[in-house]
C-alpha cells in the first residue's frame, strides 16, 4: 500500500514551501538536504508529508531512545495504515566484554534483554521483508550487526492451504530457525504440537498461528489469540520468519568452523613467536571450548565474535546491519542531526579500542574486530536520499547538504522568545523575582547551570525561598527524569534546575522563562548550538523569554542572539502580514505508563487504565496479583504467566 498521511491537519506557515523544496530536491537527485526547522515548527509533520509524496520505505534515526519513542508515536498517528516500527537496543542493562590491562581485570559480558523491545526489533525485520509501506524509527544501534538479510528471507517458511507440506519437515525447519518446542507453555519463538496440528508463536507477531494437517497436506491455517486461544481469522497463506536475526547456513557451517580453527592456529603462532605464552594458552582454551559447543549445539557464548566466518565475509568487510534490510531505494531521515551524526561517527572507534585489548591479551581472535558497528565512511555509502533535520545543523550538514531548507514560521504563530543579557551581580535575587512573576501567571521556569553541585545547591536554595523546585542532571535515572518533567508541566514543580539535559526534543509549553547562568563561559555547554537549543525551550509559550546572565557577550552568545532575533523578525512580519494571533501550544500531559503502553503497540492481553498516573502503579500491581492468583487457581497458567510478566514490568518501573 502507498504511504498515506491520515490526518485532518494541513501544512501551514513554512511547511508547504519546505515540503515542496525537499521533495523537488530528492527528485532532482540531491543526496543530502537539511531541514533547518525551529523548535515547535512541526518538523515531524513536514517530514510525514515529504514521506507521503516520495512514497519510499523510510528509516528515521534519532540520538536516543526517548526521542525515538516520541517520533514512533507521532509517525504512528500520521500513518495509521502503514507499518511504523520501533528499533532500538534491546538491552535494559548492558556491560560489554572488556579487559583492563592496568588492573589485569577481565569483565565478562553481562546483559538484561527487554523482551518487548526484542519483539519490536523482530517485527521491524519482518515488516521490511514483507512490506514496502514501512517507516522505521531507530537509534544508532541500527549500524550494529543484525545478521544476513538474504539468509533471513531465505529461511522463510511459506505455507498455503491445500499445499503439500510434511509435518515432520515443518518441525525440523522450525528448530533450525531457532524456534523451541514446548507442548506445555507456548511462548514467543516457540511451537506446540498437538496431534495433527502445530501452534506457532513467532517472535515478531501478536497471534499464535495454528497449522492443521491432513496427511501431508496443509488443511487449515488460522490466527489465534495467544491467551484465550480463540480464532481471530482464517488464513489462506502464511509466511513464518526465523526466531533470531543471527542465522547460520548449514551448507557452509562446517566450513566456518574450519576457518575459525585455521585462524586460531595462525594467531597462536603469532603469540608464541612474540613470547606471549599466557595469552596463547588462554586463547587456545577458550576457542577450542567454543568450537566444541558450536559443533554440538550450533551456539556458544559470544558467538557474535565469530560472525565474520559464519557470514562468509572477508577480513575487514562491514557487517550486515538494519540498513542492509532496506531495498536499494529508500529515504533516510536523520533527526537532531547535530547530535546523531557525531554519535554515528564515534561508534566504531569506541568498539575498536575495547576489542583491541581483548585480542592483544588472548581473549578473542582477531576476527572479533569484524563484529562491529559500521565505520562512518561505510555509513556514508547509504546516504543516497537523505534529509537531516535540526534547529541547529552541524558542520557536516552545512558542508555537504545541496540545500538547507528553512522552516521558521510555526503553525501556531508563536515567535521565538525575547532575549535579555543581565549582569551576574545579584543574579539569584533577580532570578527569584522573575520566577515569582511566572508563578503568579501559572507558568513554569527552566534554569540551567554548569555543574551538578550548583544545580543541587540552587534548587535547594529556591526551596528554602518557598519555591517548588527540583534539580535534574545525569545521575537522575531515565524514568525519574521523565516523571520530573511531567510533574513540572502539571504544576507539582514550578522550576527545574538542570545542566545540559534540557535541550533537544522536549515538549514543555508551560515553560515561559529559560534562565541561563554563566552564559559567558564559552564551551560545549555554552556553544552557539547549545544556546540556541536552550533558548528553544521557551518558544512554545506566548510569553517566552530567555535571560542570559553574563558579564560579557561571547561570540557564541552574539551568534545565538543574532540568529534568534533574525528568526523572530521573520515570524513577526509573517504574523502581521496574515493577521495571525499567536497561541501557546497545548498538548496532552502523558504519564510514563502511557508512553510505555504506546510503544508496546496496544497490548491486547492486559488492558491497563488509560488515565493511570505513576502513583497508581502500586494499586494496579496489587490488582494484577489477585488476578494472577485467580488464573492459577483455575489452572489457566498461560493467563497467570501473562499477569506475572506485566507485574514484573511495572515493579521495575517503580524500583527504578
Amino acid at each position: 500500500m502507498p504511504l498515506k498521511v491520515e490526518t485532518s491537519m494541513k501544512p501551514k506557515g513554512d511547511q508547504p514551501k519546505a515540503i515542496n523544496q525537499l521533495v523537488e530536491g530528492v527528485k532532482k537527485g540531491a543526496k543530502l538536504q537539511t531541514l533547518m526547522g525551529v523548535t515547535g515548527s512541526g518538523k515531524t509533520a513536514t517530514m510525514s508529508w515529504v514521506i507521503e509524496r516520495l512514497d519510499l520505505p523510510t528509516l528515521v534515526i534519532a540520538p536516543n531512545k526517548t526521542l525515538v519513542a516520541q517520533l514512533y508515536g507521532e509517525f504512528k498517528t500520521f500513518f495509521p495504515s502503514a507499518r511504523v516500527e520501533y528499533f532500538v537496543s534491546f538491552y535494559d542493562y548492558y556491560q560489554p566484554e572488556a579487559y583492563l590491562p592496568s588492573k589485569d581485570l577481565y569483565i565478562e559480558k553481562d546483559a538484561d534483554i527487554n523482551k518487548e523491545i526484542e519483539r519490536l526489533r523482530h517485527s521491524t525485520l519482518e515488516a521490511l521483508a514483507t512490506r514496502e509501506d514501512v517507516i522505521i524509527c531507530a537509534t544508532v544501534s541500527c549500524i550494529y550487526g543484525t545478521g544476513n538479510p538474504e539468509l533471513y528471507r531465505l529461511k522463510k517458511i511459506s505455507l498455503a492451504v491445500g499445499a503439500p507440506f510434511d509435518r515432520k519437515d515443518l518441525m525440523m525447519q522450525l528448530v533450525l530457525n531457532q524456534y523451541q518446542r514446548n507442548d506445555i507453555n507456548l511462548v514467543r519463538k516457540g511451537f506446540r504440537v498437538r496431534g495433527d496440528s502445530i501452534d506457532i508463536f513467532p517472535m515478531y507477531g501478536d497471534y499464535v498461528y495454528r497449522i492443521e494437517f491432513f496427511g501431508d497436506e496443509v488443511e487449515r491455517l488460522t490466527a489465534r489469540n495467544p491467551i484465550t486461544n480463540e480464532k481471530v481469522r482464517d488464513l489462506r497463506y502464511l509466511d513464518l520468519y526465523p526466531g533470531t536475526h543471527y542465522l547460520t547456513n548449514e551448507v557452509w557451517f562446517d566450513d566456518a568452523l574450519k576457518a575459525i580453527k585455521v585462524e586460531l592456529d595462525m594467531r597462536l603462532a603469532e603469540l608464541e613467536k612474540e613470547g606471549k605464552i599466557v595469552e596463547a594458552h588462554r586463547l587456545r582454551q577458550r576457542t577450542l571450548h567454543d568450537l566444541e559447543l558450536l559443533k554440538e549445539t550450533h551456539g556458544c557464548p559470544g558467538i557474535e565474535n565469530y560472525s565474520r566466518h559464519f557470514d562468509m565475509r572477508k577480513k575487514g568487510e562491514n557487517p550486515f546491519t538494519l540498513l542492509h534490510h532496506f531495498p536499494e531505494d529508500f529515504l533516510l531521515v536523520i533527526d537532531e542531526s547535530h547530535l546523531t551524526i557525531p554519535q554515528i561517527r564515534g561508534m566504531f572507534k569506541g568498539d575498536y579500542a575495547r576489542k583491541k585489548n581483548l585480542i592483544e591479551h588472548g581473549f578473542r581472535l582477531p576476527s572479533a574486530f569484524d563484529n562491529r558497528p559500521l565505520k562512518f565512511e561505510e555509513f556514508e555509502e547509504y546516504i543516497n536520499k537523505t534529509i537531516f533535520t535540526s534547529a541547529t545543523p552541524g558542520p557536516y550538514e552545512e558542508k555537504n547538504s545541496s540545500q538547507i531548507v528553512e522552516q521558521i514560521i510555526r503553525p501556531t504563530g508563536l515567535i521565538d522568545p525575547s532575549i535579555e543579557v543581565r549582569a551576574t551581580e545579584e543574579q539569584i535575587v533577580d532570578l527569584i523575582s522573575e520566577i515569582n512573576q511566572r508563578i503568579s501567571n501559572k507558568e513554569r521556569v527552566l534554569v540551567t547551570t554548569l555543574s551538578k553541585s550548583m544545580a543541587e545547591e540552587l534548587s535547594g536554595y529556591l526551596i528554602d525561598m518557598g519555591i517548588k523546585s527540583i534539580y535534574l542532571h545525569h545521575e537522575v535515572n531515565t524514568l525519574e527524569r521523565i516523571n520530573i518533567l511531567k510533574d513540572l508541566r502539571t504544576g507539582k514543580y514550578d522550576v527545574v534546575v538542570g545542566i545540559n539535559l534540557l535541550r533537544e526534543g522536549l515538549d514543555l509549553p508551560e515553560v515561559s522563562l529559560v534562565a541561563i547562568l554563566d552564559a559567558d563561559k564559552e564551551g560545549f555547554l555554552r556553544s552557539k548550538t547549545s544556546l540556541i537549543q536552550l533558548m528553544g525551550r521557551a518558544s512554545r509559550n506566548i510569553h517566552g523569554c530567555v535571560l542570559l546572565y553574563a558579564d560579557r557577550v561571547t561570540d557564541s552568545m552574539k551568534y545565538a542572539i543574532v540568529e534568534n532575533n533574525r528568526r523572530r523578525q521573520i515570524q513577526l512580519d509573517f504574523n502581521r502580514k496574515y493577521n495571525i494571533e499567536p497561541k501557546t501550544v497545548t498538548s496532552e500531559i502523558k504519564s510514563i505508563v502511557d508512553a510505555l503502553m504506546q510503544v508496546s503497540q496496544d497490548d491486547e492481553t492486559i488492558k491497563l487504565p488509560k488515565e493511570m498516573s505513576d502513583s497508581d502503579i502500586p494499586f494496579v500491581i496489587d490488582d494484577l496479583k489477585h488476578k494472577m492468583a485467580e488464573a492459577a487457581a483455575e489452572l489457566n497458567f498461560e493467563q497467570a504467566a501473562t499477569y506475572r510478566d506485566k507485574i514484573i514490568e511495572l515493579e521495575k518501573m517503580v524500583s527504578n
